[in-house]
C-alpha cells in the first residue's frame, strides 16, 4: 500500500533553472506537491534521506527500441515490460517504445501489444506513446533497416495504422520521398510529430519539410545527408538544415561512439540544451554483456555483433545501433562535452518532454507534476528511481 505522502530530503534539488542545496520534495500519490529550498516537516511520512545526493527529475526517453535481451518488436507483452524495467534501473521513467521498419501487419501487432502492456506495467518506466521509425526512408540511408521492408509513403496504409491505434505519438520519415509532404501534413492533422529521418533530403527539402510538420530530426548525424554536390554545385544537406532552421529540434545518441566529443560539443554549441534530446536508440543489448545479438524481432531479425559499446553490422560496415543507457548519456555529455549537470539532464528531462508534448505533467521538480524522480550521486549511478510516486528500482537507500 503507497504512503499517503513521501518525503525525500538532504539532497541537492535538480530545478529546471538551479540547483537547491538541502532541499525536500514532498509527494502524495503519484504527484510532488512540494519542493522546499530546506528541511520541512511532513508528519507520518514515508521517508527517503538522500544522502546529499542529487535529486533530479526522471529521465525520458523518446527514442528506444529494446534493452535486457528484449525488443519491443519481439512480438510479446513481456518483451514491454522487461524493457521497461531495466531501463529503470539506469533512470529512465518515461520511454516511447520505437518500431524497425517492417511490414505492415507486424507494425499493427506491436501496436496491438503495446496496448496491452501499457496497461499491465507496473515495475518500470511509463510508456508514453509508441514512435514508429520507418518504413518511408531513403535506401541509401537505410542504415541497419532491413531494405525488404524500405517504402515510400503510401496513404492507404498510414492512415490505416493512424485509424488503428490511437497510441502513435511521432513517426519518422525520410522527407524527400514522393508524398512526404503530405505525410507530414496528415500526421500534423492527427497530433502525431513529424520527424525527418533517414534521409538524403537538401536543406531547401528540409526546410519545406518543416514548414508541414517535420519539427525533429530523428538520431541528427546518423543516417542523414551532410554536405553534398549535384552537378559539381554543394548543397546543404539534412545535417546543416537542423542546424540553420533555429526553431527544429534535433535528438542525439550520445553514447560516446556515434557522435564523437567534438561533435558532441558542436550540437551543444548551436542547438543548446533547450533545443537537444539525448535519447539512447538502445536496441536489445543495452545493459547486456558483449557478443552476439539480433536487431529487430527476435524471429526474424538482423544478426549483429556488440562490441566497443555499440553494436554494429558483421561484417563492421556500420553501426546497429546503441546499447546505451540513459545515466550514460548524461554523464558523457557532461564528461565529453563539458555541458553543466543542469544543462545536461535538462537535455534527457524537460526538453524531450517539450518535444513530446508532455511538459505539462513530466519533465521537471515542480508541484502540480507527476512524480518521476531519480537519485543520482557525482558520477551519474543511478541511486533510486521512482516512476508516478513508486519506487521501482533502489539501489542501496534505506526507506523509513
Amino acid at each position: 500500500m503507497q504512503p499517503t505522502y513521501i518525503k525525500i530530503h538532504n539532497g541537492k534539488i535538480l530545478t529546471p533553472y538551479r540547483i537547491i542545496e538541502g532541499g525536500t520534495v514532498v509527494i502524495s500519490g503519484n504527484t510532488i506537491i512540494e519542493v522546499s529550498g530546506g528541511e520541512i516537516e511532513v508528519p507520518h511520512a514515508f521517508e527517503i534521506d538522500a544522502g546529499g545526493k542529487y535529486i533530479a527529475p526522471g529521465f525520458m526517453d523518446i527514442h528506444i527500441h529494446g534493452g535486457g535481451g528484449y525488443d519491443f518488436m519481439d512480438g510479446s507483452e513481456e518483451a514491454f515490460l522487461k524493457i521497461a524495467e531495466i531501463h529503470a534501473q539506469h533512470g529512465t521513467t518515461s520511454m516511447v517504445p520505437t518500431t524497425l521498419t517492417s511490414e505492415k501487419e507486424n507494425l499493427l501487432q506491436t501496436l496491438n501489444i503495446y496496448e496491452q502492456a501499457n496497461r499491465n506495467n507496473t515495475k518500470g518506466a511509463h510508456l508514453l506513446g509508441m514512435h514508429l521509425e520507418g518504413p518511408y526512408f531513403a535506401m541509401n540511408q537505410r542504415g541497419a533497416q532491413d531494405p525488404r521492408y524500405i517504402r515510400k509513403p503510401d496513404p492507404a496504409e498510414y492512415q490505416e495504422v493512424l485509424a488503428k491505434s490511437s497510441s502513435i505519438l511521432r513517426w519518422s520519415a525520410a522527407p524527400e520521398l514522393d508524398g512526404a509532404i503530405e505525410f507530414g501534413k496528415y500526421l500534423r492533422s492527427k497530433g502525431v510529430l513529424a520527424a525527418v529521418a533517414h534521409t538524403d533530403a537538401i536543406y531547401e527539402e528540409v526546410l519545406e519539410a518543416f514548414e508541414h510538420g517535420y519539427s525533429l530530426a530523428t538520431h541528427l548525424y546518423s543516417a542523414m545527408s551532410g554536405v553534398t554536390r549535384r552537378n559539381a554545385f554543394r548543397y546543404a544537406g539534412t545535417i546543416e538544415a537542423a542546424y540553420l532552421i533555429d526553431e527544429m529540434d534535433v535528438e542525439i545518441i550520445a553514447d560516446g561512439i556515434h557522435l564523437s566529443a567534438p561533435l558532441l560539443k558542436l550540437v551543444y554549441k548551436i542547438k543548446g540544451s533547450g533545443r537537444t534530446a539525448l535519447v539512447t536508440d538502445a536496441m536489445r543489448a543495452a545493459g547486456m554483456p558483449p557478443g552476439e545479438s539480433i536487431l529487430g524481432p527476435i524471429k526474424n531479425g538482423l544478426k549483429v555483433i556488440v562490441e566497443d559499446g555499440v553494436a554494429k553490422l558483421p561484417d563492421r560496415t556500420s553501426f546497429a545501433g546503441s546499447v546505451a543507457t540513459a545515466d550514460r548519456l548524461v554523464r558523457n555529455m557532461i564528461r565529453m562535452a563539458g555541458v553543466p549537470l543542469l544543462e545536461a539532464v535538462q537535455m534527457i528531462t524537460t526538453t524531450p518532454a517539450r518535444i513530446m508534448g508532455v511538459d505539462k505533467k513530466k519533465g521537471s521538480l515542480v508541484a502540480g507534476k507527476d512524480a518521476d524522480i531519480v537519485i543520482f550521486d557525482e558520477n551519474i549511478q543511478i541511486e533510486l528511481t521512482m516512476v508516478n510516486g513508486n519506487v521501482v528500482y533502489n539501489r542501496q537507500f534505506l526507506l523509513v
